[in-house]
């Protein structure tokens, strides 16, 4: 009998170890080893826009609008200053008080006895040198408002170019009161700064 008791204990335990075996270690954790995530590579979405008349090469954003026939009457309407003027895409100004138009351009003026900012501009400013790296820039700046619309332009003439050589940044926005609440966004101007500074910083004069 008690050979029959002892196999009987026996049998439950085996079954008892089995159950919490099966129970227990197949339901634990299992350790992941955390992946390193995927570095994505970065590719050169600009295009170059090279001049033989102008003597020009420069990089641009390929979502730019270009116009290789500009012409800048705000001088003077019967003299044009021509260049080429690469605008904004419409995407980014949507749903911001910047406006489409806005842009950088480079604007050439063949006859000028000093190449400075201020002749690029209609209003009566001053320039002043601004150097960076190995070019010395004639830096000038004004801006008008009307109906609403702010006009600002930032004008970086090469000093040393021959023909005169400048690179205008053109921002036209509109006042952020004039919206409904929540309607429109204050435009990012650090990051448009940036986008035309990297423009102007490519420009190669051959």
């Amino acid at each position: 009998m008690s050979m029959v008791v002892t196999a009987v204990v026996f049998v439950l335990v085996v079954g008892g170890g089995y159950f919490a075996w099966t129970t227990f270690v197949d339901k634990a954790p299992v350790e992941t080893v955390p992946t390193t995530p995927e570095v994505p590579v970065m590719v050169d979405e600009s295009l170059t826009y090279a001049s033989t008349t102008m003597g020009i090469a420069v990089k641009y954003p390929k979502e730019y609008v270009l116009n290789d026939a500009f012409s800048n009457t705000s001088v003077n309407p019967q003299k044009p200053i021509h260049g080429v003027k690469f605008t904004l895409p419409v995407e980014m100004a949507t749903g911001t008080n910047l406006s489409a138009d806005s842009g950088i351009s480079i604007e050439q003026l063949p006859r000028a006895n000093k190449c400075s900012g201020d002749i690029y501009l209609a209003a009566n400013v001053k320039s002043r040198d601004q150097v960076e790296g190995n070019i010395i820039y004639s830096f000038a700046s004004s801006s008008d408002a009307g109906a609403g619309n702010l006009y600002e332009e930032y004008v970086y003439a090469i000093s040393s170019s021959t023909p005169c050589t400048a690179v205008r940044y053109f921002i036209h926005t509109t006042q952020i009161a004039n919206y409904p609440t929540g309607t429109v966004r204050e435009f990012d101007r650090a990051a448009l700064i940036a986008a035309f500074d990297k423009i102007r910083q490519s420009l190669v004069l051959q």
